[in-house]
């Protein structure tokens, strides 16, 4: 089956909302699928006998990754990954999802299976971000330790509008004691909306700088990973002091002793 009839074969049985190109090699299909960051999931056909393979090429694992912190697969996943492919009778086979349309199977169904995969597949993103976070954390954590700082991890505050809001760290230092939320994901385009959250929760959180025993706000960004633009920097920095993971030192000195400057920040 030559690579035209690939394309009449798509175009006679899957809804307007899926298109093909022809390609040197492959067929491209480009399906009304999207990956969580608005990207659109693409299909390939190629011909191999008389079988037509339908597969992502490896598109969905590399997107995968390169929303994660860590270039490895958790285990956990791996596990996950199989699921998803067994449930949409998909192979998995060296990074790529794919199926095989035999003679008399319907071309159709074979590439709403591999798109189905690839969206299920995608939504793993969900679990990496929260993953990233308590890792970040995690580190964060042993950072402070090893500097005798005393903490409490998950610290709930109620905010003025009544919200409750679970702080990352209650930093207490020998001059004075700072809330800290970290900040840490694979997606850049995610990074605003952790960025946004946080400026929320501080803003909700600000009659706390009050008296004599005012407590610091700090951001810190997990900046390890080139996700931030200087906007998220400066929005941080209207309602906390900001601070860069990959500058432990000054991350401590904020801690133990920089001061809290009320003035310095953006009061709405």
């Amino acid at each position: 089956m030559s690579r035209d009839r690939i394309c009449q074969k798509l175009i006679d049985s899957l809804p307007l909302l899926f298109t093909c190109e022809e390609r040197e090699e492959y067929v491209r299909i480009r399906t009304p699928y999207l990956y969580p960051d608005g990207d659109i999931i693409d299909l390939f056909c190629q011909e191999e006998g008389d079988v037509i393979v339908v597969s992502d090429l490896g598109e969905t694992g590399r997107w995968l990754r390169m929303q994660s912190v860590s270039a490895k697969r958790a285990p956990k996943h791996q596990a996950l990954i199989k699921d998803i492919c067994l449930n949409h009778g998909v192979e998995f086979y060296r990074g790529m999802l794919m199926a095989r349309c035999r003679p008399g199977d319907d071309l159709s169904h074979v590439v709403t299976r591999v798109a189905q995969a690839a969206l299920r597949m995608s939504d793993l993103w969900f679990t990496l971000r929260t993953q990233a976070v308590e890792s970040f954390a995690d580190e964060v954590a042993d950072f402070l330790t090893e500097r005798e700082f005393r903490f409490d991890r998950d610290v709930p505050h109620r905010g003025k509008s009544g919200r409750i809001w679970k702080v990352d760290f209650h930093v207490r230092a020998d001059k004075r004691s700072s809330l800290v939320y970290v900040l840490s994901t694979g997606s850049r385009s995610a990074a605003s909306r952790v960025v946004n959250s946080v400026h929320t929760a501080f803003f909700d959180l600000m009659y706390l700088n009050a008296g004599p025993e005012s407590l610091q706000f700090v951001s810190l960004f997990n900046d390890i990973i080139d996700v931030w633009n200087e906007e998220d920097f400066r929005l941080a920095e209207q309602v906390s002091i900001p601070a860069r993971w990959s500058q432990p030192e000054e991350f401590a000195f904020i801690l133990q002793e920089a001061p809290w400057r009320r003035d310095s920040l953006i009061m709405f």
